[in-house]
């Protein structure tokens, strides 16, 4: 079992409650309040999680400043009171930052028992298939 300090645990709890917050602003026709306290709970525990430094250099490497700006574009316009449109621009900066790590998620979830049936069905395995075979690396 991996070891977490505690730092690391309280960054697993924010960042869970960050994407709480997050999915149930989503589900109440985007609620300004919570997308705001989602958005700003899930990067303060992804910075506790990984540390500042390393948080620092994940977002700002010379070839992701088109997704950080998408990403945390989205975070700011948000706060600014335009959800839907900050949440836009977050997802779309969530997909190109975090794209490098989508052929091990599908990897692993191939391997559940359940959830890879489901993704070998018609429909959905050419788009599993496509996402799946990214060379991006992170």
């Amino acid at each position: 079992m991996i070891s977490l300090t505690d730092t690391q645990k309280i960054g697993m709890g924010l960042t869970g409650f960050g994407v709480f917050f997050l999915f149930f602003g989503m589900i109440l026709f985007f609620d300004k309040a919570l997308l705001a306290i989602g958005n700003v709970l899930f990067v303060a525990g992804l910075a506790f999680v990984i540390g500042l430094e390393r948080t620092f250099r994940f977002f700002f490497q010379k070839h992701k400043m088109k997704a950080t700006g998408f990403f945390l574009g989205g975070v700011f316009v948000v706060l600014i009171g335009w959800p839907l449109i900050g949440m836009i621009f977050e997802i779309y900066g969530f997909f190109l930052l975090f794209r490098g790590f989508f052929p091990v998620v599908i990897g692993f979830i191939r391997r559940v028992p359940v959830l890879g049936s489901l993704l070998n069905l018609p429909g959905i395995r050419s788009f599993v298939d496509k996402a799946g075979e990214s060379n991006n690396m992170v």
